[in-house]
C-alpha cells in the first residue's frame, strides 16, 4: 500500500535526487503552483538535486523559456531534461531518416531548431514525427484519421516526441502527441517514444544528476515525482526507482473531492485498477 504523505519534507534524508514532473505537479500550463515551487527550493536548500523531467516535445532551452514565462525561477532546479531532448538524440543519429513529415503546432518549432532533418510532404517522408496536435484546443486524434491512414499505408514509422496522452491546462484536458501515437498503433502502425515511461529520458536524467552532484548517484537515492500513472509511475517502476505519486494532478477527480487530500480507499482503487504501486502519494506537491 502506498504511504500518503503531507509534505515532501517527510522524506528528508532518504533521497539525493528528484526526477520531478512539470505539468500537473509544478504548474498547470498557466501558472506555477507556489507550494510546489517552495518545496523544490527547500529540497535544494537541504542539499538535494532537482532534475525537472518533462514529456514536453521541446528541447531543454525551450522548456526553460516556458518556465520563465510562467514565473518559475532557476532556483527551483539543477537541470531540465525533456522528451524532446531524448527524441532529438535518436533523430540526429539518423534513426528516422533525413526527410520527415511533421505533425505539430507552431509552439513546437524549437524541436526543429537542432533537428538534422528536412520536413517534407507525407508522400516524400521517411518517417513521421509528431510533437502534438496542430490545434490542441480544438482537435482530437480523430481529426488526423486520414493522415494516419496514409502514413500507415506507406508503412512509415511514427515518432511520438511526447508520450503523454493528455495534459491539463488550467481546467481543460487537451490531447498530446501520445494520443496520435495510440491511434496509429490501433491501425497497426509502428511507433516509438523516448520520454517517460521509456528508458532514454531516465538515462539522460541520471547523467544530468551526476553532473550536478559531481558523482554517480545510486538508483536507491533517486525519487521520481509525477501525476501520470502510465508515464511517471510506470517509468519509475521499470527503472527500479522509487516514486511519489501526485494524486491531485491528472487523477484528482477520481482520488477524492479535495485534490490536496486523496481519500485512501479511492486512491487504492485507482492505483490497483492501473496496476500502479508508488511508494508514496501526496495530494499536491508541497
Amino acid at each position: 500500500m502506498t504511504q500518503i504523505i503531507e509534505s515532501l519534507s517527510e522524506l528528508d534524508g532518504r533521497y539525493d535526487v528528484l526526477f520531478c514532473d512539470l505539468w500537473g505537479c509544478v504548474h498547470d500550463g498557466r501558472k506555477v503552483y507556489p507550494a510546489a515551487a517552495e518545496a523544490l527550493r527547500a529540497y535544494r536548500a537541504r542539499g538535494g538535486i532537482v532534475v525537472l523531467m518533462t514529456n514536453a516535445p521541446r528541447p531543454e532551452f525551450s522548456v526553460a523559456r516556458h518556465l520563465e514565462r510562467l514565473g518559475a525561477t532557476e532556483d527551483m532546479r539543477d537541470a531540465i531534461v525533456s522528451s524532446g531532448d531524448s527524441a532529438l538524440l535518436s533523430v540526429n543519429a539518423g534513426d528516422w531518416g533525413r526527410r520527415v513529415f511533421h505533425i505539430g503546432a507552431a509552439k513546437d518549432e524549437a524541436f526543429f531548431e537542432t533537428a538534422q532533418v528536412e520536413r517534407v510532404s507525407l508522400d516524400e517522408a521517411d518517417s513521421v514525427i509528431v510533437t502534438g496536435l496542430v490545434d490542441d484546443h480544438a482537435e482530437t486524434p480523430d481529426d488526423y484519421a486520414d493522415q494516419l491512414a496514409a502514413a500507415r499505408a506507406r508503412g512509415l514509422r511514427l515518432l511520438s516526441a511526447n508520450p503523454d496522452i493528455h495534459v491539463d491546462v488550467g481546467e481543460r484536458r487537451l490531447w498530446c502527441a501520445g494520443g496520435l501515437a495510440q491511434a496509429y498503433e490501433a491501425l497497426g502502425g509502428e511507433t516509438e517514444a523516448y520520454g517517460k515511461p521509456h528508458a532514454p529520458i531516465y538515462a539522460l536524467g541520471r547523467r544530468l544528476a551526476a553532473e550536478a552532484a559531481g558523482r554517480e548517484i545510486d538508483d536507491s537515492r533517486i525519487l521520481c515525482v509525477g501525476d501520470g500513472v502510465g508515464t511517471d509511475i510506470a517509468g519509475a517502476a521499470a527503472q527500479g526507482l522509487d516514486a511519489l505519486f501526485v494524486s491531485g494532478g491528472l487523477a484528482a477527480s477520481v482520488c477524492g473531492e479535495d485534490p490536496e487530500h486523496p481519500v485512501p480507499s479511492r486512491l487504492k482503487a485507482f492505483l490497483d485498477a492501473n496496476h500502479a504501486a508508488p511508494q508514496y502519494t501526496i495530494g499536491r506537491l508541497r
